[in-house]
């Protein structure tokens, strides 16, 4: 494939991924559109909606690390983690109910989110570099998505479909570093009362801090490092579980706190409009 080809095909894919979003339909995947296992086509189709979204006027607010499960990674045939972009709207604050049809196929994990105090520009940071540079941790959800139909995607889909973002919630109380070990640290995930995922912080990369040291280097490598301000949403410390219409969910995650979600329901004026 030409460069040139390459560059219709990113601009291609990007174009399917953006239209999926808009009309809230779900696409099939765009693997078919880029070179066969071509991470790289998959990052400049991330890159290229990423650039049209702040030109539309998002605000950048951090990145989300995918892939930290090793079972996740082998079942997609990969070797390290993914990231995508976050951005302000998609914050949802706690006790603020998705709206309905908001997303297209979400689905609900628990994570540790490391906000940071500082930048982190170094190619090679170290473990004490993150300490330093981050402010405090929060509990939090992500609430994945994606716009590839069924949820049938590799590696290049998720990645070229930003990581599979979708919205997030924090938690409301920072806690510093030097309060909580967060390899140690148990996640239980309830939904509708019943639980549904389990985990530790070492079942994200053996530790969060370890996904977000992989981030760092990878970010300043690319000449986009992760700066102070940045909510950093580390990995999945357990499953994730579909969510659907009234469903609310609850993370507790010991010594961060909990966090919680609630997908509101459409009403029967709004269902028959």
């Amino acid at each position: 494939m030409t460069s040139r080809d390459g560059s219709a095909a990113v601009s291609k894919a990007a174009a399917v991924l953006e239209a999926a979003a808009a009309t809230k339909s779900p696409c099939a995947p765009v693997r078919s559109l880029l070179p066969q296992a071509d991470v790289e086509a998959a990052y400049a189709v991330q890159r290229l909606n990423v650039e049209r979204a702040v030109a539309a006027g998002r605000r950048p607010v951090g990145r989300k690390i995918g892939l930290t499960s090793p079972a996740v990674q082998r079942q997609l045939g990969v070797g390290q983690p993914d990231f995508g972009v976050l951005f302000a709207d998609m914050a949802v604050p706690q006790g603020q109910p998705v709206a309905p049809g908001r997303l297209l196929q979400p689905k609900v994990e628990a994570e540790v989110a490391l906000v940071l105090g500082a930048d982190l520009p170094h190619r090679e940071p170290t473990v004490a570099d993150l300490l330093r540079a981050t402010a405090f941790a929060l509990p939090a959800l992500e609430i994945v998505d994606s716009r590839i139909a069924g949820w049938d995607i590799t590696i290049v889909d998720t990645v070229a479909d930003n990581a599979s973002c979708g919205l997030f919630v924090l938690g409301g109380t920072p806690v510093p570093l030097d309060r909580v070990d967060l390899r140690a640290v148990s996640m239980t995930l309830t939904k509708n009362g019943g639980t549904v995922s389990r985990g530790t912080g070492a079942d994200c990369l053996g530790s969060p801090l370890t996904a977000a040291l992989w981030l760092a280097s990878t970010l300043a490598g690319l000449g986009d490092p992760l700066k102070a301000g940045d909510v950093v949403l580390t990995g999945a410390l357990g499953p994730m579980a579909v969510a659907a219409e009234g469903d609310e969910f609850s993370a507790h995650i010991e010594g961060l706190g909990t966090v919680g979600a609630v997908f509101g329901q459409a009403t029967a004026e709004g269902a028959g409009a």
